[in-house]
């Protein structure tokens, strides 16, 4: 199985940026982790705080990858594009944020992506990627024998 991870704009801060909302461990030490606990699967990873590199990471999963799980950062709330992106691609997305984005700013609870994904996973820190991919792996995938084939 091979899963994209995706992340938008700051998450390269993640360990540095606002630990009281998002913790202290870096995405570098998390992934680590991830890729320790699910040997049979293999994370591609892609962190960019470009709207179009993040557009073009979905365009070269889809057909390679099994799925993605996806935190477009602050373009969850702004990002048509991004939307379309995903709405295009054939792989299953899971959307997660490393907070809960209904508890935070009011400009924060609309996601665009979230008519558009799998689902939605979000409120439980680094653990939502985790959670995200559990999701693929069990849910979207299943639902979806044809994107199994590809690993």
């Amino acid at each position: 199985m091979k899963i994209l991870i995706l992340n938008g704009p700051n998450l390269n801060l993640q360990g540095r940026r606002d630990p009281g909302v998002y913790g202290t461990e870096t995405f570098e030490e998390f992934l680590a982790a991830l890729r320790r606990e699910y040997p049979d699967t293999e994370f591609l990873y892609c962190q960019s705080n470009v709207e179009g590199e993040l557009i073009d990471a979905l365009h070269r999963a889809d057909g390679t990858c099994d799925g993605a799980v996806f935190n477009a950062g602050g373009y969850t709330h702004t990002s048509v594009a991004l939307r379309d992106a995903v709405s295009a691609v054939s792989l299953p997305v899971v959307e997660v944020h490393i907070s809960s984005i209904l508890a935070r700013e009011e400009f924060r609870h609309v996601s665009l992506l979230a008519g558009v994904v799998c689902g939605s996973i979000m409120g439980f820190g680094l653990e939502s990627y985790r959670l995200g991919v559990e999701a693929l792996r069990r849910i979207c995938l299943r639902s979806e024998p044809d994107k199994q084939s590809r690993s």
